[in-house]
């Protein structure tokens, strides 16, 4: 067979093949896709699942004039590559290279910007809405995973939606966690039934017909929606206003290309529900779709993922202390939104399964979930990434610290996470934490204070949160034994003369190898809130020029708390701030990203020398 990949670029290329010959396109995609993301890494399973979607999704509707939303986004590599950027797969989530997620920015075909989960119902309705206003035809279409159905924000989306009779559908992408399972080829047909306009415009005729008879009018619809729950699992979403249709085989391209083509002709808002299965293609995918969700270069023959670095990372250092301190404290609970691998739980789930909640991806149920926890006794401990926490910043303020209960926040890839982009990285979580009362904010600089300040942050009645970086620490031994950190207090790391380097966190080892070129003196600050004010004063007195460095934005953040104490004592001496700059950082080698931020060891020495006037 002559390949179909190569003589497509665009979806108008797509519509003008004959449907017969899709099922080989869809092979091909597999195969390139498999290819690419074993030299680059990427979300591979979740790609895998969607080939025949993307396809029939460009075939049937008119994108971009038609409006496709993907959420959460790492299940849109098919559908990148028929809209134009087949090319730059090579340059997958690296620097100057096409992002993991869409992007407006990038290509007309990427609608909306996406990377956290839950938000497709929302955004597509908006666009359905803006259709309808300008009197056009245009269809919106948002495809969202099973475990993106768990976040509140979805279901908000469907009330609204169902009430507002505008031209969407929602395609629920049923590949990990079935709701049902397809039914064969009654079920198929079923679904092609119920997306005709026969079956639409017999259940309008109908409705006219009866409503001059309330009780059989009720009668009929009791039965449609009996007949329809006895074959699926659709009750919940008729009665949010949609028409529920399915599910579906999601890798039958004949069905979804019949489905698809019916449901483009139906107005209103429409439920699509398929059954997909991750790492579809790849045999060893799909044996171990986990492994391979996200996954960075492996060996596509064997199989074989690279090994970490030998370093601990600082989730391995969690995942150790929480089941250290869970054995040690039966008051102790774990709760993760949905991220139990990602956040270094896996081992806790299965030593303590009573005491472990995994909660969805629900990150502002999971902060309240954990106060009523506290409320009642337990120390609740909340395993979440930085970028996820932003969701819940109500649910903190509002349940947690407002009532200054004994919650800790377990703050995974705090900083730039590199391949993953902006949309994942932590780059403003020392601004909006320390602003809150009550809340105490320590952000480690080695593998073992990470440990040690768990611990600290632990025996604490109050809010707390410790906040780490992604991906493995200097390299410091990890001390087995626990001891609690001095509430508030740094420590002195390097003397020097003239400047004094206050770092945080993370930026410790690139300000004591930046001091090494000064002759300066660093302090390791530990704690954000509340600031070791006294030795923040110290150094003031002893030097000609204070420099604060994090791995955070600038506006707000830890230098902040520095200036902000100098001006409540009157101290004028110099202080530069070093961090973020203010602007998204996009996706790269976090080294690199580092460097270019004036985040590594030259950039600090380098920023210090341009300021310096000794």
């Amino acid at each position: 067979m002559t390949p179909l990949l190569d003589t497509l670029n665009m979806p108008d290329d797509l519509r003008k093949l004959d449907r017969a010959q899709l099922p080989q396109l869809a092979a091909e995609l597999r195969e390139f896709l498999i290819e690419s993301v074993s030299k680059t890494g990427g979300h591979l399973s979740s790609n895998l699942g969607t080939v025949e979607l993307s396809i029939a999704l460009h075939y049937v509707y008119d994108t971009p004039t038609d409006k496709l939303v993907w959420d959460v986004g790492h299940q849109t590599y098919t559908h990148k590559i028929l809209t134009g950027r087949r090319a730059a797969m090579g340059a997958l989530r690296m620097k100057g290279g096409i992002a993991g997620f869409p992007k407006r920015e990038e290509s007309p075909y990427d609608t909306f910007g996406t990377g956290h989960s839950s938000t497709s119902i929302s955004a597509a309705l908006g666009m359905a809405a803006a259709a309808k206003l300008r009197g056009s035809d245009e269809r919106a279409v948002a495809i969202i995973g099973d475990g993106a159905m768990s976040g509140g924000m979805a279901f908000e989306a469907l009330n609204n939606a169902g009430a507002m009779d505008a031209n969407l559908l929602v395609i629920l992408n049923d590949n990990d966690m079935s709701i049902s399972r397809p039914v064969g080829a009654l079920n198929n047909y079923f679904a092609r039934l119920m997306s005709g306009r026969f079956y639409a415009a017999m259940r309008r005729g109908s409705e006219k017909v009866l409503k001059g008879l309330p009780p059989m009018l009720e009668f009929a619809k009791r039965t449609e929606e009996h007949l329809k729950g006895m074959m699926t699992p659709g009750t919940l979403f008729e009665e949010f206003g949609f028409n529920y249709i399915g599910p579906i085989d999601g890798h039958d391209i004949d069905v979804l290309l019949d489905t698809l083509g019916n449901i483009r002709k139906l107005e209103g808002p429409q439920f699509l529900h398929i059954v997909t299965r991750k790492g579809k293609g790849y045999d060893k995918a799909e044996a171990d779709c986990l492994l391979y969700h996200g996954v960075g270069k492996f060996d596509r023959t064997s199989g074989i993922v690279p090994k970490p670095a030998p370093h601990q990372s600082y989730t391995q250092v969690f995942g150790d202390w929480l089941c250290d301190m869970a054995a040690a404290d039966d008051r102790l609970v774990g709760i993760t939104p949905a991220m139990c691998e990602g956040s270094g739980m896996p081992q806790f789930a299965e030593r303590f399964p009573q005491r472990y909640f995994d909660v969805g991806i629900a990150e502002q149920h999971a902060l309240t979930f954990a106060a009523g926890l506290a409320c009642e006794g337990y120390k609740p401990v909340v395993a979440i990434y930085s970028t996820f926490l932003q969701r819940a910043y109500d649910q903190l303020i509002h349940d947690i610290a407002i009532q200054n209960l004994p919650v800790l926040l377990a703050i995974d890839r705090g900083g730039l996470v590199g391949a993953d982009g902006a949309t994942h990285a932590g780059s403003f979580d020392l601004s909006f934490l320390r602003c809150i009362p009550n809340l105490t904010v320590m952000a480690p600089a080695d593998e073992n204070e990470c440990r040690q300040m768990l611990f600290t942050a632990f025996r604490m009645d109050t809010p707390t949160a410790v906040r780490y970086p992604r991906g493995v620490g200097p390299g410091v031994a990890v001390q087995q034994d626990m001891q609690a950190l001095p509430l508030g207090r740094g420590e002195l790391r390097r003397s020097g003369k003239a400047v004094a380097i206050l770092a945080f966190g993370s930026m410790l080892t690139p300000a004591l190898a930046a001091a090494e070129q000064l002759d300066a003196s660093v302090a390791n600050m530990r704690f954000v809130k509340p600031l070791d004010e006294a030795l923040v004063m110290q150094l003031a007195r002893e030097h000609t020029l204070l420099v604060t460095v994090e791995e955070s934005a600038v506006q707000g953040g830890a230098g902040s708390a520095v200036a902000e104490c100098l001006a409540r004592h009157g101290m004028t001496v110099p202080l530069l701030q070093l961090g973020l700059p203010d602007r998204f950082i996009e996706q790269g080698d976090p080294a690199q990203l580092l460097a270019e931020c004036g985040l590594d060891a030259a950039g600090i020495a380098r920023s210090v020398g341009a300021t310096r006037t000794d």
